[in-house]
């Protein structure tokens, strides 16, 4: 249930602010981490926040740094990467154009194939980048949400919920379009060492104030990611965190 990991809960002005802190965290983690570092990447509107942010926070550990970066997706739509609706193909195109992470150290998904084949042939790629491990354990993975309460492609009420073998599964019924994807599964995301929910704007509000505040039978997608010796973050615009009366960390305009 909600609430078993210790959070960190960071509230700020606007998504320039979190975006820049966001940025800091992941060049701060990088340098932690001493050498390989491992970054798993949700699309949508952080694609944009990351774009803008990283570029710059990853220079300042000098241009060398991202060549020791091994980048994967925490989810990804069945689709061409020239197609908008590709995660990757977004972060090619607005991110990886700015930022040198070596090409054979980005691990994508084979969209030619079908669903399931897709998702065990990533699943192949990701034991390869992490030199074999049978459960990739990230150093850092930034995670989106949904006004539904999902996370990667993992929807309230799925039979991907129960997941417990799989490092990455298919999805051929996504509630969301379009309906074949490919996600990390829950044991992924709670074997790593942090995590970092990001959510922006009003319309989050309500579902944050469940995930953060409730004590639900069966709980969200969301609520499911307790990392279980690594650190659980939250960072959330003024907007989302309007309803929130638990304990957070409020930053200023910087």
């Amino acid at each position: 249930m909600p609430g078993f990991v210790p959070r960190h809960i960071s509230v700020f002005p606007s998504p320039q602010e979190l975006g820049s802190s966001l940025a800091q965290l992941v060049a701060q983690r990088a340098a932690e981490s001493g050498g390989r570092f491992s970054l798993g990447l949700s699309g949508g509107s952080l694609v944009r926040i990351l774009s803008q942010e990283l570029p710059a926070a990853a220079a300042l550990s000098g241009p060398a740094a991202p060549a020791r970066w091994v980048l994967a997706f925490c989810d990804e739509r069945l689709v061409p990467v020239e197609d908008p609706e590709s995660t990757y193909g977004a972060y090619k195109t607005h991110l990886l154009s700015k930022i040198s992470i070596p090409e054979n150290q980005v691990v994508i998904i084979n969209p030619s194939l079908p669903v399931e084949e897709a998702a065990s042939d990533y699943a192949e790629k990701l034991k390869e980048a992490f030199q074999g491990e049978n459960m990739p354990v990230f150093d850092l993975l930034i995670l989106g949400i949904g006004p539904d309460g999902h996370t990667c492609s993992l929807f309230p009420d799925h039979p991907l919920l129960q997941e417990k073998e799989k490092i990455v599964a298919s999805i051929s019924d996504s509630p969301k379009p379009p309906p074949e994807r490919i996600t990390l599964t829950l044991p992924v995301l709670n074997a790593a060492r942090t995590v970092v929910f990001v959510a922006t704007g009003e319309s989050k509000a309500a579902i944050l104030k469940r995930i953060l505040e409730g004590d639900e039978e069966n709980p969200l997608p969301a609520a499911l990611v307790q990392p279980h010796t690594g650190k659980l973050h939250w960072f959330l615009d003024e907007s989302a965190a309007k309803e929130l009366t638990v304990p957070f960390e409020k930053h200023s305009i910087l």
